[in-house]
């Protein structure tokens, strides 16, 4: 699951680092505003991981349910709940990791993935465009993050992330697919909260 905080995004030398381009603002600043203007979304996602050799590491379908700073993630048995304070995150046997929200800064969160809010956390600028997509390179600026570069693939037309590549330190990347996305969802505040009841009762909690 923390392919999608990779992923869930710097390998090549970046000359305009230290800019922020005003079309790749603009582009990501609309995403943005939809995303926050949205009271609930529902999004399909599909990873398709590779080694730096570019060795299949394997295929996921995830679910995920986003409200403001709220989201549960599901991939299989396994998923991760945040309530906008607390990380869960079960591992679809008997273990659920518990983090705070402010301890996976150095990782990318399916809200900032989605929400193109990225001007805290990146440089970014235009690969390529034309009128239906833009591609956008994304550029941490802290270097501490555990991804080198994410490159942003836009529809213009839906103001939507279409796709995600990111690329690690270890030079594995993750290919990021949004099979589809409601940003009209009818999401009650109850499924962000975490219950233990939900899960079997052999599971440990660690902090």
């Amino acid at each position: 699951m923390r392919l999608v905080y990779l992923l869930i995004a710097f390998l090549t030398v970046f000359t305009a680092a230290a800019q922020k381009d005003s079309q790749a603002k603009a582009i990501l600043d609309q995403i943005g505003a939809k995303v926050k203007g949205a009271k609930g979304i529902l999004v399909s996602i599909e990873l398709i991981s590779k080694n730096s050799s570019g060795k299949s590491l394997g295929n996921k379908s995830i679910n995920l349910k986003m409200k403001g700073d709220k989201y549960l993630l599901k991939q299989g048995a396994t998923e991760i709940l945040c309530d906008g304070t607390t990380i869960y995150n079960f591992d679809g046997v008997n273990t659920i990791s518990k983090s705070n929200v402010s301890e996976s800064d150095q990782t990318l969160s399916p809200q900032k993935l989605l929400s193109g809010n990225y001007d805290k956390d990146f440089n970014y600028s235009i690969l390529s465009q034309n009128n239906n997509q833009a591609t956008i390179e994304l550029i941490p600026i802290d270097k501490r993050k555990s991804f080198q570069k994410v490159t942003l693939v836009i529809d213009k037309l839906k103001s939507a992330l279409s796709t995600a590549t990111i690329l690690d330190k270890g030079k594995n990347s993750t290919f990021v697919k949004v099979v589809s996305i409601n940003y009209s969802a009818v999401l009650i505040d109850k499924i962000f909260l975490f219950d233990r009841a939900k899960y079997p009762k052999n599971v440990e909690i660690f902090d």
